[in-house]
């Protein structure tokens, strides 16, 4: 059984076909450079133009960097503020064959990972970590999501946690992975004290070199690196797609 998920990022917007029995992509993913500025109607051009190259007609699945409630942006990271308060189901309807199902990029990476990857058949608390230009996060009880957590938010030690533990301030400040890591271990420490996880994936690109600073963390909940990598987020938006009846 095939879906077809897309990715919108800040950067590149990433789609491709998926076998939802393995959670693989099948053949190779297109990307193509996020529009500048970012504004709805040029980047819904980029997805419609993304579907009808691989030929597909049905439902289809988008990740947005933002809070999504019944198919609207209610936050927009990365990309213009213009898209808070904007219906996007409706909006990328209008520029692809078939229906549409959007969700929060982290959590349609968690979506993903819970199925396919290093969350595979855990109950209990688990929550899915992505580090990138700022921190995403998927949180699941018993398998289920909650959707729509925002813990790269949280404050820790007077600022917002994602400012110093994202991957992008380890690249702004040339940090080491050490001293990364140490910075990661304080953010963990302030989010284990009000949640509480039984296990923690961590994933965007600095999850490939994972062995440079997992090892490194003091965190009394397991951490381990997430499986599916980057292309998490098509996969897991092609699975909800599937998944989630129409409204």
């Amino acid at each position: 059984m095939q879906g077809f998920g897309v990715d919108i990022g800040g950067s590149g917007i990433k789609g491709c076909l998926v076998d939802l029995e393995k959670g693989e992509l099948v053949g190779e993913r297109l990307r193509i450079e996020t529009p500048q500025p970012a504004l709805p109607d040029p980047v819904y051009g980029v997805v419609g133009g993304i579907v009808e190259s691989f030929g597909w007609t049905g439902r289809i699945g988008v990740t947005f960097p933002g809070v999504m409630k019944h198919g609207v942006a209610y936050t927009a990271a990365n990309v213009d503020k213009s898209w808070i308060g904007t219906d996007v189901d409706a909006g990328l309807g209008a520029f692809v064959p078939g229906t549409v199902e959007t969700l929060n990029d982290a959590d349609a990476a968690g979506i993903a990972e819970m199925r396919y990857g290093a969350g595979r058949d855990r109950q209990g608390v688990v929550l899915m970590l992505t580090f990138g230009t700022g921190i995403g996060s998927a949180l699941f009880v018993d398998g289920h999501l909650v959707p729509n957590t925002e813990f790269g938010h949280i404050q820790v030690d007077g600022e917002d946690g994602e400012k110093r533990a994202a991957a992008s301030a380890r690249e702004r400040e040339d940090l080491g992975y050490p001293e990364w890591a140490r910075r990661v271990d304080r953010y963990l420490d302030v989010l284990e004290a009000g949640l509480w996880p039984d296990l923690i994936i961590v994933g965007g690109g600095v999850s490939k070199k994972a062995h440079k600073w997992v090892p490194l963390l003091s965190t009394r909940t397991p951490v381990v690196p997430a499986q599916l990598q980057n292309d998490a987020g098509i996969v897991g938006a092609a699975l909800a797609a599937s998944e989630r009846p129409e409204h």
